[in-house]
């Protein structure tokens, strides 16, 4: 009697279970009612909001899903969201998108070109015009100059300056200046131009859209230091995302602004405002420059820790890092 009492209430549990499997899964693939689509944005969603919407309201039309916007300058809180399924796909610079591909279960369908066609953008650190502050000057470090960084998951505010900029030069900025603030571009660059800060990071980019936004206070402005080119920003999808509405997304990007006729016309107008040329193809290998950097970054950090056993396990991990983006690069040659 006990034994088929245990038996019928295991088989209890299990009807339990295997329907509320059943429930859940209409949820899954095949069932989007509705995309959110975060938009890493370092300028303000008031004055984004206007460029992004005409694009979102195309990309609602092709895959036949309502798209709305979720608009946000911290990077790590649209990661956690990405991760958390609260955004399914977004436009994020190359940092944020590594890791979103890396902690949030994404990945790359498309990178964006410049209005030039050039498919990276550069990392600046500006001065207030004719402060008379120059590179020699920011590197001296006598702890006299205050400085501002991008958010901690920028690829232009913080990781290609501290790895091309301040690294090889061994300078730790907290160290170097007597206040080091971290910042949005927008609010970096007001700060330099109204003399709060005496020197900060920001990118080509964001100065393009500062010149064209409010020229008198680009004016004020001059940058000191360039970096290599950077990967410029990809859109990632997360990969539990229906497959057909992933597909019809990667080819909204891909021919959005292509062709002839008014159409096209119209869509380029809308990837002028952003600053655009365009989308091309691109995984994640896409990222390898960012995955580098960031291995390179954990190896000047082991170092001036002294630690062996550390410097040894960064070393192998950089090692590893540039042999798989190497191996990658031999198989396409038009891997970025």
């Amino acid at each position: 009697m006990i034994a088929r009492r245990r038996l019928a209430g295991l088989l209890a549990l299990a009807a339990l279970v295997l329907s509320a499997c059943e429930a859940k899964a209409p949820e899954t693939k095949g069932s989007t009612k509705e995309i959110t689509f975060s938009i890493l944005s370092a300028e303000s969603q008031q004055s984004m909001q206007p460029l992004w919407q005409p694009l979102l309201d195309d990309m609602s039309k092709q895959i036949g899903t309502p798209v709305k916007p979720f608009f946000a300058s911290n990077y790590t809180a649209l990661i956690e969201a990405m991760r958390f399924n609260k955004v399914q796909a977004g436009w994020f610079s190359a940092l944020p998108a590594l890791e979103a591909v890396n902690r949030a279960d994404a990945q790359v369908l498309g990178r964006v070109i410049d209005a030039g066609g050039d498919a990276s953008y550069t990392s600046v650190v500006i001065v207030k015009k004719g402060s008379k502050i120059g590179l020699d000057r920011l590197l001296k470090c006598d702890k006299k100059l205050s400085f501002g960084l991008g958010d901690a998951k920028s690829t232009s505010g913080t990781l290609a300056p501290m790895a091309y900029l301040f690294t090889p030069h061994e300078i730790v900025p907290a160290d170097c200046f007597k206040v080091v603030r971290s910042a949005s571009h927008q609010s970096n660059a007001f700060s330099v131009a109204n003399g709060v800060l005496d020197a900060a990071t920001n990118n080509s980019v964001g100065l393009l859209f500062l010149a064209r936004e409010n020229p008198e206070l680009a004016a004020k402005i001059e940058v000191i230091w360039r970096s290599p080119p950077l990967p410029e920003s990809s859109i990632v999808a997360r990969k539990d995302l229906d497959p057909a509405i992933r597909e019809k997304m990667r080819q909204f990007f891909l021919t959005y602004g292509t062709g002839e006729g008014p159409e096209a016309d119209r869509q380029r107008k809308v990837l002028q405002g952003l600053a655009y040329g365009g989308f091309r193809a691109a995984d994640d290998s896409y990222l390898d420059p960012i995955r580098e950097m960031e291995a390179a970054q954990d190896l000047a950090e082991a170092r001036r820790g002294g630690d062996k056993a550390k410097i040894d396990a960064a070393q192998k991990a950089f090692d590893n890092v540039r042999l798989q983006a190497n191996r990658r690069r031999a198989t396409d040659p038009d891997a970025e």
